[in-house]
C-alpha cells in the first residue's frame, strides 16, 4: 500500500494495477456514498461479458490470448497516462 500513496513510487507501477486501485477507490467512495445507496445501484451483471466469465472460470480459455488482452489494456493505460501528464505540464505553463 505505501507504493500507492508515495507519488515516486506510483509512477513505476504498471498501469494495469494503477487502474485496478483507481477503480477500487472509486468503488469505495461509492460505498459510502449514500446517495447512490438510495437509489440504488447498479445490476450486477448485464450479460455482456457472461460468455466470457464461463469459459474463464470453466479453464476453456486460451493463457496466451488473454496475456495479449492485458498486453494490449495496459498499452492503451499506459497511451492514457502518457497524455494526461502532458496535459498537466501544458496546464502548468
Amino acid at each position: 500500500m505505501y507504493c500507492l500513496t508515495k507519488p515516486e513510487l506510483k509512477k513505476e507501477l504498471p498501469e494495469l494495477c494503477v487502474a485496478n486501485f483507481r477503480a477500487f477507490v472509486e468503488c469505495k467512495n461509492g460505498f459510502f456514498d449514500m446517495r447512490k445507496r438510495m437509489r440504488g445501484n447498479a445490476p450486477l451483471s448485464t450479460g455482456k461479458y457472461d460468455d466470457t466469465y464461463d469459459k474463464l472460470s470453466s479453464g476453456d480459455f486460451d493463457a496466451r490470448e488473454e496475456m495479449k488482452k492485458l498486453d494490449v489494456l495496459n498499452r492503451n493505460l499506459s497511451k492514457q497516462r502518457q497524455l494526461r501528464e502532458e496535459e498537466e505540464r501544458r496546464n502548468q505553463e
